[in-house]
């Protein structure tokens, strides 16, 4: 029977991230539109993606040993109800906003942008929290031969809600009103909040308590050092995320400015992206078990590579649609295979500071690529022009993956699946190809 129906715990974490997604969709919308509004410097707009991204640069590492330390259902708590009370306090600032959009000549941009920024760093630092406690906690609450499975149908319910269902209505409610988004994003974590709190988790094996910091971490180094698979794998997630969030940094100004895009419209192009993250969800374990490990990632880089260069191309919303179809298709098919595999061959006992050193290099990237983003945008506006510096960070992303790619070609396997009874140990760069 299905994991919904037969695993409570499970069918709470799965709605909790529905819900807590569906808010994620609004405000991924609503935030850089609410940026726009602000100002036109695609440099400061970068600021705010660069002060989101930042905590998975300085936290993630610390983040883990406090994950394998405490208690991980209720740092989900913690994590969601600081949000929600951030999220009310970003409603204040814009409220306190005298008229929005602003003018150029407006000298309060600058500082907006700043204090918002200030609110998108706490906001950043609670989901470093959040997201390393609920993707460790996942093992604890199915079975090990279901990770796949699990991790698909959560990673399709968050993109079915976060960018499927989030940002068209995100399009609604800031064409309402520009606070009524982020009152909406704050009532989703309480909800979430509440779907936890239900949630009954065993008591995690060898808890951290006498044990200083600087060891437990140290613990965790050292297996990932010794597992090169894994730390290459952290490393390539790294740069594509870095390459990922420079063009995710000026799709805003993208959409707007050459793909002639409203608010609602820009939540429908949102929504495309979001269709092949669904059906990469659905679809991306049977493609694994299909063709291996290996090949699935290959596969993934090449959809990068085609989503990107389609960008770099394109007038079109319905072409840019399927560049974003393709990018989280691709996407959703890289996180089945890596994240299945850490989940399996990590030990539980370490799973949270592996996981943020994992991350530390997956996601540490992300804001100095936001940052590069807007910097090229800026840097060759003056000699080529608004249109083709808003186009060039797709170029630069898809010659970037296809530098990856080659490397991935050369160099990188995934090894198959353990047998049931069988215990994993170091995995290899190198090894046996699923």
């Amino acid at each position: 029977m299905p994991l919904l129906v037969t695993n409570r715990n499970f069918r709470l974490l799965f709605t909790a991230s529905a819900v807590s997604n569906l808010g994620d969709g609004v405000s991924a919308l609503a935030f850089p539109w609410l940026a726009t509004l602000i100002t036109r410097d695609p440099t400061l707009i970068a600021v705010v993606v660069f002060a989101t991204r930042l905590p998975w640069f300085l936290l993630s590492i610390p983040a883990g040993v406090i994950t394998d330390r405490v208690d991980r259902r209720r740092l989900i708590l913690w994590a969601d109800t600081l949000r929600f009370f951030l999220t009310f306090a970003v409603v204040a600032l814009i409220l306190s906003t005298p008229s929005l959009p602003m003018a150029d000549t407006d000298s309060g941009q600058a500082r907006l942008i700043w204090a918002f920024s200030a609110l998108a760093f706490l906001l950043g630092t609670a989901e470093v929290l959040r997201d390393n406690a609920a993707q460790t906690v996942l093992p604890s609450v199915v079975d090990k031969t279901h990770l796949e499975k699990a991790n698909g149908q959560i990673w399709s319910i968050e993109q079915v809600m976060g960018s499927f269902v989030g940002p068209p209505l995100a399009g609604f409610l800031i064409a309402t009103s520009v606070p009524v988004p982020f009152v909406f994003d704050a009532v989703t974590f309480a909800v979430a909040v509440w779907l936890v709190w239900g949630m009954t988790i065993p008591a995690k094996p060898s808890p951290l308590q006498s044990t200083s910091f600087w060891r437990d971490l140290s613990e965790g180094i050292r297996w990932i050092i010794a597992n090169r698979l894994i730390l290459t794998l952290a490393i390539l997630l790294g740069l594509l995320n870095a390459l990922h969030i420079a063009t995710i940094t000026i799709l805003i100004l993208f959409s707007q400015e050459i793909l002639g895009l409203s608010a609602f419209g820009y939540g429908v192009l949102l929504t495309a992206g979001a269709a092949g993250g669904v059906i990469g969800g659905l679809i991306a374990p049977h493609i694994v078990h299909r063709i291996g490990g290996t090949k699935s990632i290959i596969l993934a880089m090449g959809l990068f590579i085609i989503s990107f260069s389609l960008f770099y191309l394109t007038n079109s919303p319905f072409v840019a649609g399927l560049a974003l179809f393709l990018v989280m298709l691709g996407g959703l098919l890289w996180n089945v295979v890596t994240v299945s595999l850490r989940q399996r061959i990590i030990p539980e006992r370490i799973l949270g500071r592996v996981n943020s050193i994992y991350r530390f290099f997956g996601w540490g990237m992300m804001p100095f690529g936001a940052l590069a983003g807007g910097y090229i945008v800026s840097y060759f506006e003056p000699t080529l022009g608004r249109e083709a510096a808003l186009r060039l960070p797709f170029l630069f992303a898809a010659i970037g993956v296809a530098m990856l790619l080659g490397y991935i070609l050369m160099a990188v396997r995934i090894p198959t699946k353990k047998r049931p009874g069988v215990k994993a140990g170091p995995v290899q760069q190198g090894g046996s190809t699923s």
